[in-house]
C-alpha cells in the first residue's frame, strides 16, 4: 500500500461502510440524484461557455475588419 494506489481492499472496505450508511434500498437513490446532478452542471457550463463564446464574436469580427 505504499505505492499510493487504492487497492482492491479499501474499495471493498469504502463500499460496505455507504452500504450501512445508506441502505440497500437508498443507494439507487442516491446515485439517481447524483447522476441528476453531474447533469445539471454539465449543462450549466456548457451554458455559461456558448454565452462566452457569444461574447468573443464581436471582438473576432473587429479583429478580422482591421
Amino acid at each position: 500500500m505504499l505505492g499510493g494506489g487504492i487497492g482492491w481492499q479499501e474499495i471493498t472496505i469504502v463500499l460496505v461502510i455507504v452500504l450501512l450508511l445508506f441502505g440497500a434500498k437508498k443507494i439507487p437513490e442516491v446515485m439517481h440524484s447524483f447522476g441528476k446532478g453531474i447533469k445539471e452542471f454539465k449543462k450549466g457550463m456548457k451554458s455559461i461557455q456558448n454565452e462566452l463564446e457569444k461574447e468573443d464574436e464581436p471582438e473576432k469580427e473587429k479583429d478580422k475588419t482591421t
